[in-house]
């Protein structure tokens, strides 16, 4: 992890509409230290070919990006004694731009294969999020399927799966990006306007060369800078191939 990536894990960058998410219910993933709604990892298995030709078996990925969220990544990826299971994202708003894209970084360099989709639990049904966050927290496995339409993925969601070797973006689902983030750091929140207008400039560069390095076409980072005007701009199914945030 290169410092530019070590530096996100204190200052992120998060999406301004992310102030007004929703409380959540569950306890922290992480201890007291970590934000409630943090994104979680689990093994879960379903029928056959259920993430795929072959593959029943997939880690989920659920939940806001939070500043501790690569280690959850690098325990659950450790503990799969070399299998490669393909990580099945559905990220939550409020995340952490930079350690989003640490996360994509991981999967490359782990060789692991992403997809976009929600996990249904079959324990879950009828379970409150409380009591369906404690099966999946232990890391499962757990029986489930995929919901493969439905779900948004913001600008944290496709640096993320930028880092999948082959990426999976089906079809129902929507990409909605937004050139406006709100600069924070978690340890001194009192940053000025003058040094958050600087670096957002700064970080809107640095996620423009990490797509390109994972073979994302910039124009999809270009669009949005220069069209979105503080509102969200929807990539349509239809560019997704050609800018190459999914792969063939």
């Amino acid at each position: 992890m290169n410092s530019y990536f070590r530096r996100g894990i204190a200052l992120g960058i998060a999406l301004l509409a992310a102030v007004a998410a929703q409380a959540q219910t569950r306890p922290p993933v992480g201890g007291v230290i970590s934000a409630p709604g943090a994104m979680i990892f689990y093994v879960a298995h379903g029928a056959p070919d259920a993430c795929g030709p072959g593959c029943s078996d997939w880690i989920a990925a659920e939940g806001v990006v939070q500043w501790d969220t690569y280690k959850r990544l690098l325990a659950i990826l450790d503990r799969q004694n070399g299998r490669k299971l393909p990580v099945v994202i559905n990220v939550k708003q409020g995340s952490d731009l930079t350690v989003a894209a640490s996360l994509g970084r991981i999967l490359r360099g782990r060789a692991i294969d992403a997809a976009v989709a929600a996990t249904e639990v079959e324990a879950c049904i009828g379970k409150s999020d409380e009591d369906c966050f404690a099966l999946k927290r232990p890391g499962g496995p757990l029986d489930a399927k995929e919901k493969l339409s439905g779900v948004a993925c913001e600008l944290a969601c496709v640096l993320m799966l930028a880092g999948g070797v082959h990426r999976i973006l089906p079809p129902g689902n929507r990409v909605i990006l937004t050139a406006r983030m709100q600069i924070y750091d978690r340890l001194a929140p009192n940053v000025s306007a003058e040094h958050r207008e600087g670096l957002t400039s700064i970080f809107t560069d640095q996620f423009r060369r990490y797509l390109g390095e994972m073979g994302i076409d910039h124009e999809l980072l270009d669009v949005t800078v220069d069209k979105a005007g503080g509102r969200y701009v929807e990539i349509p199914a239809s560019e997704w191939g050609r800018l190459h945030l999914v792969t063939q």
